[in-house]
């Protein structure tokens, strides 16, 4: 039985896909079965797992179409893909008028529960349908943040999202860690934020995080994860900590 593991934060550029694509691939490297379903519309997952936009069917047609997820999947040496492209940006809205509207992911996931060991899922960088679909399919959420103000002050709203979701629509939903991004241990800033995250969310906080990286950055453009593009990169051996690490809270 699958767990299932939503990607988000309401605050964009703070490493949410990066962490998903990286996490996906290391989770395969360790000898892990994962899905990533790729939920942005931006499809930034779906290419940085070396997949094309253009692929179809796709998450627009899991969720609208009803085509089968199985026949959606598509497998790629990082691991298996569920990808999406530019017309799920419609979704939210071709959504609204339905019955059961929050729950459309969760249903359409479930004949592949049994499939993989982990399936992730890639949030948009807000909190409309598309993201609540993610948050009721998920077991549990995974916050990659920033080191800065602005990124506690999302956190807090992202927060009391994860709450409404969980009282009123995913009673199982858990937060499942937070993720420390782009890092940069020589600033005071880094230091403070750091500090008050593991003063009051303490265990919550991942103990591995991810440095900035200009490798990471650049995997994407060769269509590979980062820990593929580069694999004695410093970024890409955080995230194959991050996937150990991850490994062993699940499994406790």
């Amino acid at each position: 039985m699958a767990k299932i593991v939503a990607f988000a934060n309401q605050k964009g550029g703070v490493g949410k896909t990066t962490s998903c694509v990286n996490l996906c691939c290391a989770l395969h490297m360790l000898g892990k079965s994962v899905l990533l379903v790729d939920g942005d519309p931006q499809g930034n997952a779906s290419s940085g797992m070396g997949v094309g936009k253009s692929t179809r069917p796709n998450t627009y047609d899991m969720l609208i179409e009803h085509s089968p997820a199985a026949d959606c999947v598509v497998r790629t040496p990082y691991g298996d893909v569920i990808p999406t492209g530019k017309e799920l940006a419609a979704a939210s809205v071709e959504l609204i008028g339905w019955e059961r509207r929050e729950f459309v992911m969760r249903d359409a996931l479930q004949t592949l529960y049994s499939d993989y060991d982990y399936i992730l899922i890639d949030c948009p960088p807000s909190l409309e349908l598309l993201t609540v679909n993610a948050l009721v399919a998920a077991d549990s959420v995974l916050i990659p943040m920033q080191c800065e103000y602005y990124a506690l002050e999302g956190l807090a709203d992202l927060m009391t999202s994860i709450r409404l979701c969980k009282k009123r629509l995913n009673r199982r939903l858990d937060v499942e860690g937070i993720v420390l991004t782009m890092y940069d241990g020589r600033m005071n800033l880094t230091a403070q934020v750091e500090e008050e995250l593991r003063k009051y969310l303490g265990g919550k906080v991942y103990e591995t995080v991810i440095p900035r990286s200009v490798r990471l950055a650049e995997a994407p453009s060769h269509a590979q994860p980062g820990v593929v593009y580069d694999r004695l990169n410093r970024g890409s051996r955080a995230y194959m900590d991050l996937a150990r690490e991850f490994i062993a809270r699940c499994e406790r």
